[in-house]
């Protein structure tokens, strides 16, 4: 009778053990052929918008293990609306040929290796670039937000937004917004349209930041919002 209850605690151990592996079996509750189809359209969509000559590489995650779904004679993977294509995404599946219809959505992880701009040395916040700390390496472009540079060119003179380590690929997110403009200073506008562009001078009122939306005074007197591009200049979309 002893023993019996001393195998008690080694039979449960053993039960969660196994619902642990079953949990983290990658896509788990799903055939094999379904996961494979996923993992290709996840492939597919990587390539389409990754730079040329990247190596493109998908791994699948787990669905809910709690989730019971009817058996399928048909199942087709979808990309998911509002999903990535890089790093962490979610390829749909849905069961269009079985007694109950379903629709369950696998987690990937899809890594996109090409060249890309990395620091040579590991810099502090506030570092400015120069062209002695830039180096070019193979890295994945989905392992953060934001895409990292291909190249150099516009690097040196920008400043770090966060410290960065050596080897680690630089991405718009590390650097500080650049100053095109102040508030107050004369701005060249370029308003394009449909096969057209025209150009005018205006007052700032605003600080001209890259990525912010600033405001510019014509010198008729209408006010303009644009995007600032570069030294003292903005570009309007009619």
């Amino acid at each position: 009778m002893n023993s019996r209850l001393a195998l008690i605690p080694l039979l449960a151990s053993l039960a969660l053990c196994t619902a642990a592996s079953a949990q983290a079996q990658p896509g788990a509750g799903l055939p094999a052929e379904a996961v494979q189809q996923a993992l290709a359209l996840a492939g597919q969509a990587a390539q389409a918008v990754a730079p040329p000559g990247a190596r493109v590489r998908v791994s699948p995650g787990a669905i809910d293990p709690r989730l019971q779904l009817a058996p399928c004679h048909r199942i087709e993977p979808a990309l998911s609306t509002g999903q990535p294509a890089w790093g962490r995404t979610r390829i749909a599946l849905r069961c269009v040929e079985g007694t109950s219809r379903w629709n369950v959505s696998l987690p990937v992880t899809v890594q996109v290796f090409a060249p890309a701009v990395v620091l040579a040395t590991a810099l502090p916040a506030g570092a400015t670039l120069d062209a002695s700390a830039l180096t070019l390496a193979e890295v994945d472009w989905g392992a953060a937000s934001g895409q990292p540079f291909a190249n150099g060119q516009t690097l040196p003179g920008r400043v770090l937004a966060r410290p960065l380590a050596a080897g680690q690929a630089l991405r718009g997110p590390d650097l500080l917004a650049r100053k095109w403009f102040a508030s107050g200073e004369t701005v060249q506008i370029v308003a394009r349209g449909a096969g057209f562009s025209i150009s005018a001078e205006g007052q700032a009122l605003s600080h001209g930041l890259e990525g912010q939306p600033a405001r510019v005074r014509t010198e008729g007197g209408r006010v303009l919002v644009g995007r600032p591009v570069a030294e003292r200049r903005m570009e309007v979309q009619l």
